[in-house]
C-alpha cells in the first residue's frame, strides 16, 4: 500500500512521539522536526512511496541527529516482558479453546496491538486482547489459511514488533503441536521504531521455538521489501510453502511489490487507521487475516 493523506500527519505525530520517549534537549526535536519535513512525501510531493519507506527516511535522520541508533531498546524490553507476564494466561486460554489454532491465530493478530505508537501505549494490554478475542476473523480465510499449513513443509514468518513477538511464539508453539513443520521467523537486522531484531526474539523466548534470522535490510526500515533482503532470506522465501506476513509495516510493503514476488501471502494485522479500514473493509483495531494467492491471479 503506498502513503495516502492519512498518513502524512499520523507519520508526524509518530516522529513527535517517538522522540519525546527519548531524554533529549527540546532544541533536537525542534531540529528534527524541521529535517523531516523536507521529506517530499511529508510535503505531499511525492505518493509513490510506502509508508515504511517514509518512516524509514525520518528514523534515519532521527537517529543521526541524536547519535543513538537503538534509542528505544529498554522501551522494546520492556514491551516483552509486559506480554510474557500474561504468557500462562494467553497459554492456558489457547489450551482450553475448543479451536486452538483459531485462537492461538487471532491472539497473534490481537498482538498487533503492542504498539507504544498506539494511543494508551502499552498498558492495559491484557484488557483489550480479552476483549477483542471476542471479534471474528473471516472463517473462509481462516480455512484457507489452515488448508495452506496442512499442505506446508517449510513456512517463513516475517515478524513485526517487541511485546507482539511473544504472541507470534505462542502461534508458532500451536502450530508444531499439530503439524510437522520447519519454521523460520524473521527480525529486523537493523533497529527501527519498536520492531523486533534479535536481542528481542531472545527475550521473547521465540528464539527456541522457531529458527530466527534477521533480514539483512541495511537501514531502519519498519517493513519488508525482499529486494533488500539478505540472499538467505531471499532463498527462503523462495522455497517456503507459505509466507506469514506480521503487520502493518510489512503488509504495506510485500503488498505493494506482490505481483513482482509471485508468491502467496497470509497478511495478519490490525486495523490501526482509515486506510487499513477502508483496504479490508473491517471496523478500526479489527483484527485481519487475509490470504492473497497471487499465483492464481497470474
Amino acid at each position: 500500500m503506498l502513503i495516502q493523506p492519512d498518513c502524512i500527519p499520523c507519520i508526524m505525530k509518530m516522529a513527535v512521539s517517538s522522540a519525546r520517549k527519548v531524554d533529549i534537549k527540546e532544541s533536537l526535536i525542534k531540529i528534527f522536526c524541521r529535517e523531516i519535513l523536507t521529506i517530499p512525501a511529508l510535503k505531499g510531493s511525492d505518493w509513490s512511496v510506502t509508508g515504511p519507506g517514509v518512516i524509514e527516511q525520518v528514523m534515519q535522520i532521527f537517529y543521526d541527529i541524536i547519535g543513538n541508533y537503538d534509542p528505544f531498546f529498554h522501551i522494546k524490553e520492556d514491551m516483552n516482558q509486559q506480554v510474557l507476564k500474561i504468557y500462562p494466561l494467553l497459554k492456558e486460554t489457547i489450551k482450553n479453546s475448543d479451536h486452538s489454532l483459531y485462537t492461538a491465530s487471532k491472539l497473534s493478530i490481537l498482538g498487533n496491538s503492542v504498539d507504544f505508537m498506539m494511543p494508551g501505549g502499552t498498558y492495559g494490554i491484557k484488557d483489550f486482547i480479552m476483549e477483542k478475542l471476542k471479534s471474528e476473523i473471516s472463517i473462509n480465510e481462516f480455512d484457507a489459511f489452515k488448508k495452506r499449513l496442512e499442505q506446508s513443509r517449510m513456512i517463513l514468518i516475517f515478524g513485526d514488533n517487541a511485546g507482539e513477538i511473544v504472541f507470534d511464539r505462542l502461534l508458532i508453539e500451536t502450530i508444531k503441536n499439530r503439524f510437522d513443520i520447519e519454521i523460520f521467523y524473521v527480525v529486523k537486522s537493523q533497529p527501527t521504531l519498536n520492531d523486533s531484531t534479535m536481542n528481542e526474539a531472545k527475550t521473547s523466548g521465540i528464539i527456541h521455538e522457531a529458527q530466527v534470522i534477521e533480514n539483512g535490510i541495511d537501514g531502519p526500515l519498519p517493513g519488508t521489501v525482499l529486494s533488500r533482503c539478505s540472499i538467505r532470506v531471499k532463498d527462503l522465501f523462495e522455497r517456503a510453502d507459505l509466507i506469514i506476513s506480521k503487520g502493518g509495516g510489512n503488509f504495506d510493503c510485500l503488498d505493494e511489490d506482490r505481483n513482482q514476488l509471485k508468491k502467496d501471502i497470509t497478511f495478519m494485522l490490525l486495523s490501526k487507521c482509515y486506510p487499513y479500514t477502508s483496504h479490508f473493509n473491517v471496523p478500526m483495531h479489527h483484527p485481519v487475516l487475509q490470504n492473497v494467492f497471487v499465483t492464481t491471479e497470474l
